[in-house]
């Protein structure tokens, strides 16, 4: 976390890494998309020295949230989210199952 932060967006940044984590993310992914949020919402509200024309103009992050995140391909979770969640969930064959199979382990089995 960058010195320039105030404790509000390093409040977000964890929540956003949180969140992030949660999914499924790698932490190294999980810090990426952190940062790059709060540099976005810092470029929105003026307290970054430089932002970028879609920073000011469009969506907020929050209110986006993921819209338009790979519109190329289906939508839900990577096959790798889901094997990190049945890995959480402790269910066992989890390395043998494709994409398909992880879906239908992890809602058949509460968290």
């Amino acid at each position: 976390m960058p010195k320039e932060w105030s404790n509000k967006r390093e409040r977000q940044y964890e929540h956003v890494k949180d969140s992030a984590k949660k999914q499924g993310k790698p932490a190294k992914a999980a810090k990426r998309i952190a940062a790059a949020t709060v540099n976005k919402e810092r470029a929105r509200s003026g307290e970054a020295k430089k932002a970028s024309k879609s920073s000011k103009k469009d969506i907020s992050s929050g209110r986006r949230g993921g819209l338009r995140s790979g519109t190329n391909r289906p939508k839900g979770r990577t096959k790798e989210q889901l094997y990190n969640e049945a890995k959480r969930r402790g269910i066992s064959g989890r390395s043998k199952m494709n994409k398909d199979q992880l879906q239908k382990a992890l809602a058949g089995k509460s968290k």
